[in-house]
């Protein structure tokens, strides 16, 4: 009799302790879908990023570009260092926005 008494005993203590895990569950599920809901409301006007392309020609073009804009920054800087007016840092990183498709044309393409 006493073993069915402790058999009981764990059964119960197995269930409560299901009990409470299945409760934490639902209550991170809860939170889960109010998190989610609540970024949806924020960024549901926002449209998806499309996924990055993996390809070699991708991961080359991101390099090319890259290398584009650190050399455009680089001359940028430079101008800006070398003359004291700030018209023609203006005009310059204006020009180099302007003549990025240009340079990247003129550099990369084969």
């Amino acid at each position: 009799m006493a073993q069915a008494g402790a058999r009981a005993k764990a059964r119960a203590e197995r269930e409560r302790l299901a009990a409470q895990a299945a409760e934490e569950r639902a209550a991170r599920a809860a939170r889960s879908a109010e998190r989610r809901a609540r970024r949806e409301r924020l960024l549901g006007w926002v449209p998806a990023r499309r996924p990055r392309q993996l390809s070699a020609l991708a991961e080359r073009r991101r390099r090319n570009v890259r290398i584009l804009v650190v050399v455009l920054l680089l001359l940028d800087a430079l101008v800006y260092l070398v003359t004291e007016d700030i018209g023609t840092t203006v005009f310059a990183a204006i020009g180099s926005v302007l003549a990025a498709p240009v340079v990247y044309t003129l550099l990369f393409r084969r």
